[in-house]
């Protein structure tokens, strides 16, 4: 059993798809294809079940896993600890507020292990920095983008909420209700000038800049609020999330970055956004 078999079942497992784990390890889909049919062959038994929309893993995968992912890490260490250390690269990212700590994490962690000895510093957007993870609409003169994520809004209610009977809610529905506004937040915006349009007045209880105390208002029943559909937003039990009839708010997140002359140390953040956007089939 070679250790490039199990990083290509590793990439697969967390990619969920041949394509997505030739993608990330820079090789053809075949040699993925081959590579798992022969691990597979060598333990005597399937790890996934492949389907038309990609691969899932079967339990003996979920089993492999764990051990898999250890022994990458243990030859990943073992390289470290003989290899001379290259001076670190400092690269200052500049980050929007309401990103979701969830996916960042797992967007961060993937960009420092991927990246050549990197002295990661996070900033506000509007601070100086090398690239800035921002909306699409916030872009400056002279900066190139590559979309990461797309964010869909929803009207969020206090748990037992009568609105949350609804399926879908309308803007005159919010005539009155007591809300908690997020500023700056180009969504709440577009709900501005929708809300202006058709003469609807909500009944602004507080003005925030967080999602977190945001939803924390909501839940406490001071209020409703426009929220992106995260899925750990949509799991909490103390929150209802409705879409808006007829108003379809939608936010393009990701990368921003020198046109020209963008720094080498930025190329696997680049990456890491190009596979999440073709996972997500937004490109």
């Amino acid at each position: 059993m070679d250790i490039r078999s199990l990083r290509y079942f590793i990439a697969a497992y967390e990619g969920g798809s041949i394509s997505a784990a030739a993608r990330r390890c820079h090789v053809a889909q075949p040699s993925i294809s081959t590579a798992l049919a022969q691990l597979e062959e060598r333990l005597g038994t399937p790890l996934f079940e492949r389907h038309r929309r990609g691969i899932t893993p079967t339990e003996e995968g979920h089993r492999l896993y764990p051990l898999a992912r250890q022994v990458s890490e243990d030859l990943n260490a073992i390289g470290r600890l003989f290899r001379t250390p290259a001076p670190s690269t400092p690269v200052r990212l500049g980050l929007m507020r309401s990103l979701g700590a969830s996916r960042m994490t797992a967007l961060l962690k993937e960009y420092i292990g991927q990246g050549d000895n990197l002295a990661l510093t996070l900033v506000n957007p509007e601070e100086r920095c090398d690239a800035r993870i921002i909306g699409e609409q916030d872009l400056a003169a002279g900066e190139a983008f590559q979309p990461i994520w797309h964010d869909s809004y929803l009207l969020a209610l206090p748990g037992g909420h009568p609105l949350g009977l609804k399926a879908t809610v309308t803007l005159s529905e919010l005539d009155g209700l007591p809300f908690i506004w997020r500023h700056p937040c180009a969504a709440m915006e577009q709900l501005a000038s929708a809300l202006s349009d058709t003469g609807v007045r909500c009944q602004v209880r507080a003005r925030l800049r967080t999602i977190e105390y945001t939803l924390g208002l909501v839940a406490a029943g001071v209020g409703a609020s426009l929220v992106p559909a995260w899925p750990e937003i949509l799991d909490r039990p103390d929150v209802q999330c409705r879409p808006l009839s007829g108003l379809a708010i939608r936010q393009t997140v990701g990368v921003a970055y020198p046109s020209r002359q963008a720094m080498p140390a930025l190329e696997p953040l680049l990456q890491l956004g190009r596979q999440a956007w073709e996972s997500a089939g937004s490109a």
